[in-house]
């Protein structure tokens, strides 16, 4: 109904305490034809009839535009229209190919690439999953009734909002659960389709000759496409579709919630092992393949610091070796160093948790330093001290055997725990203000360092034994122990420690931190992912996919000021008091 009365309608938004909740932005991509951005009613129509709010996207070729509108929608519609040039899929036009459009085609491909590294979430549309299918490395039909001898009429002549041929949905999939049904009739219009889903895609629709009518994501992204068209249902009345918009919507809100979390939170991930590719020549500035943690994943996935680490492998004992695992130390410090030297526009190092927080005001992303295993001092305590004046905030006690200071959790127990020296070294831990972590470490070492640490210890990466029985995951009566210390333990995300059958994903990890939450308590449990040391999981990953698991975590139910002490809190207030502890100690120097 058309509405005349402009000022009255202006000031009854303004006649009592305004009520406005912000919806979630979602953005739809609009078709392009002689020289006009233009958009079927139905599509935004479905949007509002949701509870979002339609941004529509012209297409244009501005990479640095279209990062900031990524930035600012809470999820994308990738909208129908015509043909995909096949010169952007590696093939020759055939004969039957309609108009294409190099432009839209262009910006949609590298749209869905952007969209998809910052795990936005996304509904396709007839074109619409076919630019999704082809953007992630899946394979289209130009042509389904010469290709594929599709014997169906998938371009139908009748109104778009009628509905021409049924699909089969397979049973237990997000489709099926949106429509409560494994059989579903929907319209159709077009000639493309996907001959071949992208990997990480499961197919969940078929029409009755075979085509694929539907396509999900199988590694927990939000991420769907059809060939119907869903929106244009609603504009005959037909409300069938909407359970696809609502879903679209809700997953848009969760995004968004996620996204405020994580500009208002500080968010650290306190263990990762990327130094162990520098013999690889990584690129830290570049969204490099080979790497799970790297600028471009930790700001597509808003992780504004991480823990990065000296790993050494446990070897030899002799005097030699012993040297050349703390020079090993030492260069793989410096080539950190030198790293973050190269990209000071966009990453420091922090040595301090105050730190951390200035970095992210400068809008930096931080590393700390850490040290994988007490065999990089060698016997020789003071290289402990000469380590945290270089910044190191904590030490891991052993790794996957025994040393000099104690046993290890897959070690022979040589020293019934720890060794005088070991004992001798967490007292200069103390003393100097750095943490000791128990991560690898055997039972006996847990609970003697307990007793003989002056401050609170931390475990930088492990996960609950009794959700998963591995030897590196801490009993329950090892995290009341931490706790009661004033301790914490920082869930890893590596395949095996969070259950025994392989292919773990993100709902084992909030397992574990739920587990591991009413045992110990909400200040005592945090996130070290064990990124590029065989950490990342299905919905997490790398640091692009860190921001899924706050999405799970407030699913989940936890607060945020839980979330807080998750994602760094309960560890930082650790190394406040550790660092406190050895200001307090000044005198002893």
């Amino acid at each position: 109904m058309a509405r005349f009365n402009i000022e009255a309608d202006y000031l009854s938004l303004h006649d009592s305490f305004p009520t406005f909740h912000r919806k979630p932005i979602i953005g739809i991509t609009g078709n392009y034809d002689n020289g006009k951005c233009t958009l079927l009613e139905g599509y935004y129509r479905s949007v509002l009839e949701a509870g979002g709010t339609p941004l529509i996207i012209p297409a244009f070729d501005d990479t640095d535009a279209m990062l900031s509108m990524l930035d600012n929608v809470d999820a994308l519609i990738l909208s129908g229209g015509g043909d995909i040039n096949p010169l952007y899929l590696g093939e020759e036009p055939l004969r039957e190919l309609s108009s294409i459009n190099p432009a839209r085609d262009w910006h949609e491909l590298m749209l869905v690439r952007l969209a998809a590294n910052r795990q936005i979430p996304i509904l396709g549309i007839c074109r619409g999953l076919q630019v999704m299918t082809a953007a992630l490395g899946g394979k289209l039909y130009q042509d389904i009734y010469r290709e594929a001898n599709a014997t169906l009429k998938h371009s139908q002549d009748t109104d778009r909002h009628v509905a021409t041929h049924n699909v089969r949905i397979e049973a237990g999939s997000m489709l099926a659960k949106l429509f409560d049904s494994t059989h579903l009739p929907v319209n159709s219009f077009h000639h493309q389709a996907v001959k071949e889903a992208a990997p990480g895609f499961s197919v969940t629709a078929l029409s009755p000759d075979g085509l694929i009518e539907a396509v999900e994501s199988t590694m927990r992204k939000s991420m769907i496409g059809v060939q119907w068209h869903p929106e244009c249902m609603i504009l005959g009345g037909d409300r069938s579709m909407l359970p696809l918009f609502t879903w679209l919507v809700g997953e848009a809100r969760s995004y968004s919630d996620a996204k405020a979390l994580h500009s208002q939170l500080l968010t650290l991930d306190t263990h990762c092992d990327t130094p162990m590719k520098f013999d690889q020549q990584i690129r830290f500035d570049s969204r490099d393949s080979r790497i799970l943690v790297d600028l471009h994943k930790m700001t597509e996935g808003r992780l504004d610091a991480t823990i990065m680490v000296a790993y050494l492998r446990q070897e030899a004992r002799d005097k030699e070796s012993l040297n050349a695992a703390f020079a090993k130390a030492e260069r793989l410090l410096s080539e950190i160093e030198s790293m973050v030297a190269k990209n000071a526009d966009s990453v420091a190092i922090a040595r301090t948790p105050d730190d951390l927080y200035r970095i992210k005001r400068e809008g930096k992303r931080a590393l700390m330093l850490g040290i994988e295993n007490g065999y990089a001092i060698g016997d020789d305590l003071s290289r402990i001290a000469h380590f945290r004046e270089r910044g190191v905030v904590y030490m891991t006690l052993c790794h996957n055997g025994d040393n000099d200071l104690c046993d290890s959790a897959r070690g022979n127990a040589e020293h019934n725990g720890l060794s005088d020296l070991g004992r001798a070294a967490i007292r200069e831990m103390n003393r100097v203000g750095m943490m000791v972590d128990l991560s690898h470490a055997a039972e006996s070492t847990f609970y003697q360092s307990i007793e003989t640490s002056s401050t609170p210890i931390v475990c930088s990466h492990s996960s609950a034994r009794a959700l998963c029985d591995h030897s590196r995951n801490l009993t329950d009566d090892q995290l009341r122990a931490l706790a009661a210390s004033g301790g914490v333990v920082q869930t890893c995300l590596y395949d095996g420690f969070l259950r025994k059958e392989c292919g773990s994903t993100i709902d084992d990890a909030v397992r574990h931190i739920v587990h591991m939450v009413n045992v110990a308590g909400i200040d005592h449990v945090g996130i070290g992912t064990d990124f590029d040391g065989d950490g990342g999981i299905i919905g997490c990953a790398d640091a692009s996919e860190v921001i899924n698991l706050t999405r799970r975590l407030r699913a989940e139910g936890f607060s945020t000021s839980d979330i807080e002490k998750l994602w760094g809190g309960n560890f930082l207030r650790v190394m406040r008091q550790v660092q406190a502890y050895k200001n307090d100690k000044k005198e002893d120097f």
